[in-house]
């Protein structure tokens, strides 16, 4: 029967060579029927197995919503806490088994420093350690290209799997003009694209404690940073239809390339006097073979050199005061270059193999020429 109605041909042909009755029927049952048959409600084995209560269709609703008051109401409300119970303890666990910082160092080369303080800020808020009241703000400072916008997404999966409204990514060049401030929250009444809402307001409304990525925000207009001051500080934003956005559990990242060369020239710096005093040590003490070259930004030269950049720029100090962790990436040194080079490499050897069946192979020159550029 199912081959018949799937219009499989050559399998009802080949079943009925085989000697299957035509005839007889399928006696298939749907859950419904089995249920009544059983006397049974068809809901009541499907928590067993570890269905989720929480699952959305296409319109965004739960199985909750389409349930009438009553038994059945009650049922799917018990059984969606309990699930949550579960799923919370099923993700500590992971958590446990699979430190933050273990799933970002996979997917990132280097910037152990930036890793720890974003995996702890995270992990504070996961255990109830943070201003409740207000949403958890990070500016990334750095030169382009050195793993700012790929530790925010992989921050995003590490929190909502991979559910795609949980990670919000606005380019903030195309903010620069005062006008386009209506693009980000959208327009009031009676302008046009009313109806259509704002970029940031409409995908936080789906997902209002979705990871939130403003990508070079040093580009955009002051007014979009007086409306994102807003943000941080009361955990909520008003659209141009006067509707209220609450997103306190939200988490905002900011990107920013202020003071990059100066960060970049100190990173150098210390790893210069690093690798002296590696030397040194290395000297004094043969059996260590254990140094690692692992170097911090001075709390001196965030104060005196970085934040005098940050407000010459950001021309407030209230909003720099609503950055809960401003975090620091470093140039890659030679041997994080080599990692990069080896991952990119590799990537194109699968990527061969796969569609055209060739085989890729290189030796140690190849990787040091790629690696001095």
């Amino acid at each position: 029967m199912v081959a018949a109605m799937a219009r499989n041909h050559s399998i009802v042909r080949s079943l009925l060579q085989a000697g299957a009755d035509p005839n007889l029927g399928d006696e298939f049952a749907s859950v419904y029927e089995t249920a009544k048959e059983k006397n049974m409600h068809s809901l009541e084995d499907l928590p067993h197995p570890g269905a989720d209560p929480l699952q959305v269709n296409d319109m965004g609703h739960k199985p909750e919503d389409y349930a009438r008051e009553g038994e059945l109401k009650k049922m799917l409300k018990e059984w969606k806490t309990k699930f949550q119970v579960e799923q919370k303890r099923r993700d500590l666990e992971e958590r446990r088994r699979f430190p933050l910082e273990q799933r970002l160092k996979e997917h990132i080369v280097g910037q152990e420093g930036a890793i720890a303080t974003v995996a702890a800020a995270i992990r504070r808020k996961e255990n109830g350690w943070y201003d409740e009241e207000h949403p958890l703000v990070f500016l990334f400072l750095g030169s382009s290209g050195i793993g700012k916008t790929e530790l925010a997404k992989q921050t995003a999966r590490y929190l909502h799997k991979d559910v795609k409204k949980g990670f919000i990514r606005l380019d903030m060049s195309e903010f620069q003009e005062k006008h386009e401030v209506a693009k980000f929250i959208g327009s009031p009444p009676g302008y046009v694209g009313h109806e259509e809402g704002g970029q940031l307001t409409k995908k936080l409304k789906e997902c209002p404690n979705a990871v939130v990525l403003f990508d070079e925000v040093d580009k955009a207009h002051p007014d979009v940073l007086t409306i994102m001051l807003q943000l941080f500080d009361e955990g909520r934003l008003t659209d141009g239809k006067g509707k209220t956005i609450e997103c306190k559990d939200a988490i905002f990242i900011m990107t920013c390339n202020a003071g990059s060369d100066e960060i970049a020239q100190h990173a150098l710096q210390l790893r210069q006097e690093a690798q002296e005093m590696n030397r040194h040590r290395l000297a004094e003490n043969l059996d260590d073979i254990q140094i690692k070259e692992k170097i911090t930004i001075s709390k001196q030269f965030k104060e005196n050199v970085i934040r005098p950049i940050l407000k010459a720029h950001f021309r407030r100090d209230e909003f720099l005061g609503r950055i809960n962790e401003i975090v620091y990436f470093l140039p890659f040194c030679r041997s994080e270059l080599s990692q990069l080079v080896s991952k990119e490499l590799n990537m194109w050897a699968k990527k061969a193999k796969q569609r055209h069946d060739i085989t890729l192979l290189w030796d140690c020159e190849v990787m040091d020429v790629l690696t001095e550029g």
